[in-house]
């Protein structure tokens, strides 16, 4: 049972590592979280987290122009 467990929590450990925070702070830049968590699994999560942080908030300009 105390194996089971410690699986359990390894496994949300690693969907939180390579997809829940990614998305959540693409999300809150206002990125995409597809985007980043498709760059999270096939590169690194580290790398993601570090370019979120880097690029920050999406301006609005780049928005506005996606839309048209």
């Amino acid at each position: 049972m105390a194996d089971l467990i410690v699986i359990l929590f390894a496994l949300w450990l690693v969907l939180w590592f390579y997809i829940f925070l990614p998305a959540r702070m693409a999300s809150n830049r206002g990125r995409s979280a597809l985007i980043w968590v498709l760059v999270s699994l096939v590169f690194s999560p580290l790398l993601a987290i570090f370019l979120l942080l880097v690029l920050g908030r999406a301006t609005s300009a780049w928005k506005s122009q996606a839309k048209a």
